[in-house]
């Protein structure tokens, strides 16, 4: 399944606060690796993604403890984990209430320091 152009920069315009929240922190290389937001990949769009660590950080907010969602989302990661992408799903919460943690966890997912 194609993902639109526009159905991307879309979701780019109404990001949620936690995903503005995590871009910052994303943002401009600050942890040593270039992260995206809002890449389709394959039929699929992750919330972050950095190419160099084939390394996707999905956001999950209420609606992720839902059970129709978490079939959802365990069968996307599947089938990214079948392209050779690691998920690294967080929860919204996360980002606001101990954004250093946020960091602590990605870099420790993808395998960097930060200095």
């Amino acid at each position: 399944m194609r993902i639109s152009t526009r159905r991307v920069r879309e979701l780019r315009r109404r990001q949620t606060g936690a995903e503005k929240a995590a871009w910052f922190l994303l943002r401009d290389r600050s942890l040593g690796l270039k992260f995206r937001r809002q890449v389709a990949i394959d039929g699929c769009v992750v919330d972050f993604f950095c190419f160099e660590k084939r390394l996707a950080i999905e956001l999950d907010g209420g609606v992720h403890s839902q059970p129709s969602q978490i079939r959802r989302d365990v069968a996307k990661d599947a089938y990214l984990a079948k392209l050779g992408i690691r998920v690294l799903r967080l929860p919204n919460g996360l980002v606001s209430e101990d954004p250093e943690r946020f960091v602590r966890k990605v870099q420790a997912v993808a395998g960097v320091r930060k200095a």
